[in-house]
């Protein structure tokens, strides 16, 4: 069977070795000169550092406690590579003032009585009282119709606002470029869900995240030189299976037919026609949404009304004594910033605290490597500026938020996704089963990606898997129809 897979980032990458791999003949799609998506490395001007040196400027994290991610990097030999993030926490920088991420809190929220303490400093006295009154606010039933909350409205009530603006936000903003009030709980937080969807509070109540088995791996992982590498494995994977990998290549329409699939790409005055017994589709989701339009109209629907966020990352290479808070024994791995700060950075990750192997690769350089993050949704005039302006201005604010000089960085990039994070608004769970059930209805077509399942590598990659599981399933039905 031959496969066209429209969309060359992790989804799309694992999506085709799954069909590679059950035999399909499997040509992978990708409108940009490198595949890899938000999984990137960059090399250029970083040799004078290591000659092997590469630095994520994409994701540099994954989730370890769900399988699929590990699982994959263990499948394409990259074992050896998993490392963890050091002890370090990151900070929050409120009112003028840095402080510790509270222990014991959820996205912010307190998990039981214990950790309400945690949260004196960053809150006032008067809002830690509104806090420690929660068991007292009369509970809120869920609408049964929607079978979902907006995260910011559910903890404002019953935590108080201070919560919200302080601690979820800052949170929700570096994971998903959203705010609190239009992020559905579900989605975002699930393990709240259980205590709002039986209308429970929560101080009173058993914990919400119970104590992890003795031997639990830690929440988060790495790869020793970038989580980006995966994609060099990836490639080398589906080259061992067959498979092509094109890039520059956009595909701007998607045709069903009663001998399979039309895929028109080049440019307009000179198009180029492929043919594929079945697409998968894992793309961002306004392409998607465009490229279903004739195929499975209520699935573009759908995916049309997914509103999307564009972001910034800033990485930088910084001399050490210009940040002289990162090299002692109680740096910080990163600030978070909340909305209400009005500042143009959301977040700074100190990588080469957070990542012990990066930091013992820039020690003899006496560098720090900073990642810089830019852009929620509804903010994109943030992100109008050229690179040189948006890289002066985000380390500007840094400088001023940790109290120095703005930092001169010896090297920097900045990698920019315009519209491409979703929005998971509340209801979103049954707009992604409403995607896959107008999908389903057309053999040999499915889809995949962020845009359905969640941003971290877990869940894109079972997002693919599942694709290819339905793929696999529908594409012996029938032709498929106009």
């Amino acid at each position: 069977m031959r496969v066209i897979v429209v969309g060359g980032g992790l989804a799309g990458l694992v999506g085709a070795l799954r069909l590679a791999q059950q035999g399909c003949a499997v040509t992978v799609l990708d409108a940009a000169r490198e595949v890899g998506g938000k999984l990137a490395l960059r090399a250029p001007g970083l040799e004078e550092f290591g000659a092997d040196l590469e630095l994520d400027v994409g994701a540099e994290s994954m989730i370890a406690r769900r399988p699929e991610a590990v699982r994959l990097v263990a499948e394409l030999g990259l074992a050896e590579q998993l490392v963890h993030p050091g002890p370090a926490r990151p900070l929050i920088a409120s009112r003028g003032a840095l402080y510790p991420l509270p222990a014991g809190t959820l996205m912010g929220v307190p998990v039981d009585r214990r950790s309400v303490a945690n949260l004196r400093g960053l809150l006032t006295d008067a809002e830690v009282a509104r806090v420690e009154a929660e068991p007292t606010v009369p509970v809120r039933p869920v609408d049964p119709a929607l079978a979902d909350v907006a995260v910011g409205g559910w903890v404002a009530h019953r935590f108080g606002r201070a919560v919200v603006d302080r601690l979820t936000e800052p949170l929700l903003g570096g994971v998903y470029a959203g705010h609190a009030d239009e992020l559905s709980m579900r989605m975002a937080v699930p393990q709240l869900w259980p205590r709002a969807a039986a209308a429970e509070t929560v101080l009173d109540g058993p914990p919400l995240t119970p104590p992890p088995a003795p031997d639990a791996p830690p929440v988060f992982a790495g790869l020793r030189g970038g989580v980006g590498t995966l994609v060099r494995a990836l490639l080398a994977a589906l080259a061992a299976a067959g498979a092509t990998v094109r890039t520059g290549v956009t595909v701007r329409a998607l045709t069903p037919g009663p001998e399979g699939w039309a895929l028109e790409t080049g440019p307009a005055p000179a198009p180029e026609v492929l043919r594929a017994d079945a697409v998968l589709l894992a793309v961002p989701a306004p392409a998607a949404a465009k490229l279903l339009a004739a195929a499975a109209p209520a699935a573009a629907d759908e995916l049309a009304g997914l509103r999307t966020a564009s972001v910034a990352v800033i990485s930088t290479l910084i001399p050490a004594a210009q940040l002289p808070g990162l090299s002692g024994s109680q740096a910080a791995s990163g600030l978070l910033v909340p909305p209400v700060e009005e500042r143009l950075i959301k977040a700074a990750t100190f990588s080469s605290v957070k990542w012990p192997w990066l930091r013992d690769r820039l020690a003899a350089h006496e560098l720090h490597a900073v990642r810089l993050s830019v852009g929620r949704v509804g903010e994109e005039r943030s992100l109008q500026r050229g690179d040189p302006d948006l890289t002066a201005a985000a380390l500007a604010d840094l400088g001023d938020v940790l109290g120095v000089p703005a930092p001169e960085p010896v090297w920097s990039t900045v990698v920019r996704w315009g519209g491409s994070l979703p929005q998971y608004e509340p209801g979103h769970l049954a707009r992604a089963a409403a995607v896959r059930a107008a999908v389903r209805a057309v053999p040999g077509l499915a889809v995949a990606g962020a845009a359905l399942d969640g941003v971290g590598l877990p869940a894109v990659i079972g997002s693919a898997e599942r694709a290819v599981t339905d793929l696999l399933a529908t594409a012996g039905a029938g032709p498929v129809s106009t």
